[in-house]
């Protein structure tokens, strides 16, 4: 029994430590898990803001999610105390709790104090975003409440935007500035402003692009004359008229030399005109007097006369465009001017698409749908798989006393273009940016201008950010092999809207008909019953497919009020699962693009 006694002691001892460890233990780990989440809440309200913002909601937010996950008392635990701070964006939580002993108060130990610290950070992978934005002439509209346009609201959300995720500071507005360091992996920005057309053509290299290229254009027609004999006054004899009346006629009149005569003849001619006139009729014989006139038309640099123009697709040489590599000139010289002369046709950098076919579906994509196509890369000299440039200045839609039409028109008059062209602001390839000053340079340069067509700018923002296509030397991975992932920011204001006098990235619509057939003619609007429109929606859709299929997070963001119930389901189903968004305004814009800003951000904890 004594030896017994002697034994219950330390056994009480290990039993009572036991228990109080457990509890110590319990305590503890309830309370790191209590920190953690704080730190983590506190850090994602923050996002690319300031800790101090909104009256310090940040730690506000840390602290009610500590109370949700370990409240005052909680294991019997007393003197609960905790707090949350914020250096450089890293976010700091202290915790402290006492838990009083149960069986080791007998040996002396009557409290444990457990104390508890926490840090959360944002940090981001790899990661690559192409913006794809509708900078339509509708984005110069303004939105119901709101008091500046469409356009000025993107831009604003854009640099947002690029705040959150590039933890640096921007021209913009966006409520608090920055306070966190910017990402240590790499973050490329591109984007690719669509509206009829976009502007990507001096991103590529020279080869990509066809050295001759078809446009609905005209051709000059021309009379080259042999030479005329020009001299002094002369005379001449025939012998071979029997009366004095025939002799008369002969030796009057004037010629020139086969050409139309000066009644006919388009203006500004220029040719030697002969005129003759009788001297005398003896016996057969009559003399007639021969002077050369003065110019009355005008004759260009090869010594041909201009007739008329014939308007008709003509093919043209457009290599002088080339300048070697990826450089391009700003201009290439075509006979096309007063006359058929030769002049400069501007190049701002729109492009028309490769060979494409017209289908009702294009899911999946069909054969010889090579536009549709995000990774082909061209092949030198097949111009199926080439671009080719949009020369607005080179290009005339047809039209006769009866309007458009695809006969060929031979007229003296030059006739007006009869297309209307909008080019946007030129794209940008993906690219690190260390400061703000070029990506607030480059995001003022958006201008609302032309029509909707969505297709053309999702298959150019999926060929810049595509890892297999044509920049996978620079997409597939970062310059020492890390993986990249890859986001689209999709953002439009409304539903497809189509011209059929639009000249766009397949030509003169009306004229080229490479989207809707040869016949008939294509209607446009901005209704679901345009064949121009249910040809870019159901291009549209093909294009989401192929896009999220590259592993591409596609997010899609539909702005204002003016997108229709079924624009936005279908805007809804070309987003990846869980990345649409809508907004009604600017305000709701901007916290969309930081909303999705914080998601592609990773919140890890480092300690």
């Amino acid at each position: 029994m004594a030896m017994y006694a002697a034994a219950l002691i330390p056994l009480l001892g290990l039993l009572g430590g036991g228990i109080d460890m457990s509890r110590i233990y319990l305590a503890k780990t309830r309370l790191q898990q209590a920190c953690d989440a704080g730190a983590l809440a506190g850090r994602k309200q923050m996002a690319g803001g300031l800790w101090s913002a909104n009256n310090g909601e940040a730690n506000t937010v840390a602290a009610n999610m500590f109370n949700a996950n370990f409240q005052s008392g909680a294991y019997g635990t007393t003197g609960l105390t905790k707090s949350y701070s914020e250096s450089n964006g890293m976010v700091t939580g202290i915790a402290s709790v006492q838990v009083p002993m149960a069986v080791m108060q007998l040996f002396g130990q009557s409290i444990k104090t457990i104390n508890v610290t926490c840090e959360a950070e944002m940090k981001i992978p790899n990661t690559d975003v192409m913006f794809v934005l509708d900078v339509t002439g509708s984005m110069s509209s303004t939105n119901y409440g709101d008091s500046d346009t469409k356009i000025n609201g993107l831009k604003m959300a854009v640099r947002c935007f690029f705040e959150t995720l590039a933890q640096i500071d921007t021209v913009a507005n966006c409520g608090s500035t920055p306070s966190g360091s910017p990402p240590n992996a790499q973050l490329r920005f591109g984007f690719v402003p669509y509206s009829t057309n976009v502007n990507v053509g001096k991103l590529l290299n020279n080869q990509w692009m066809a050295d001759n290229w078809t446009y609905q254009s005209r051709q000059a027609n021309m009379y080259v004359p042999s030479a005329p004999s020009v001299g002094t006054t002369s005379q001449e004899t025939s012998y071979s008229f029997s009366k004095r009346s025939k002799c008369e006629n002969w030796a009057s009149g004037s010629t020139t030399n086969g050409l139309p005569t000066s009644n006919s003849a388009p203006p500004s001619f220029t040719m030697t005109t002969y005129s003759y006139s009788f001297v005398s009729w003896n016996s057969g014989t009559c003399v007639r007097q021969v002077t050369p006139s003065t110019t009355i038309y005008t004759k260009d640099d090869n010594g041909s006369f201009f007739l008329n123009w014939t308007y008709k697709p003509v093919t043209f040489n457009v290599s002088g465009l080339k300048a070697g590599g990826s450089n391009w000139n700003s201009s290439v010289t075509l006979p096309v001017g007063s006359n058929g002369a030769n002049t400069a046709i501007t190049w701002n950098g729109c492009i028309e698409e490769r060979q494409t076919v017209s289908a009702a579906s294009y899911s999946p994509i069909p054969n010889g749908a090579n536009d549709l196509n995000i990774d082909m890369t061209p092949s030198a000299g097949d111009s199926t798989t080439q671009w080719g440039p949009a020369l607005s200045g080179a290009v005339w839609g047809r039209y006769d006393n009866n309007g458009n039409t695809l006969n060929e028109v031979t007229t003296t008059s030059s006739l007006s273009h009869n297309i209307g062209t909008y080019c946007p602001a030129a794209a940008r390839r993906l690219q690190i940016y260390t400061g703000s000053t070029d990506f607030d340079t480059y995001v003022s340069t958006l201008t609302p201008t032309g029509n909707t067509y969505h297709d053309i700018g999702l298959i150019w923002g999926a060929r810049l950010l595509s890892p297999t296509g044509l920049f996978a030397s620079e997409n597939a991975f970062t310059p020492s092999g890390g993986d990249i992932q890859r986001h689209m920011i999709f953002m439009t204001d409304g539903d497809a809207c189509t011209g059929v006098e639009n000249y766009t990235a397949y030509g003169a619509n009306w004229w080229d008909r490479r989207t809707t057939g040869s016949s008939p003619a294509p209607t446009d609007g901005c209704t679901e019953t345009g064949t121009l429109t249910q040809q870019v929606n159901a291009r549209t859709e093909a294009l989401c497919n192929a896009i999220r299929n590259q592993n591409i997070t596609l997010w899609v963001i539909s702005f204002g009020d003016g997108v229709s119930g079924t624009a936005q389901t279908r805007l809804q189903n070309c987003a990846s699962p869980g990345r649409f968004y809508t907004a009604s305004n600017t305000a709701a814009l901007i916290d969309n693009f930081r909303s999705i800003a914080e998601e592609i951000a990773e919140l890890r904890l480092i300690s």
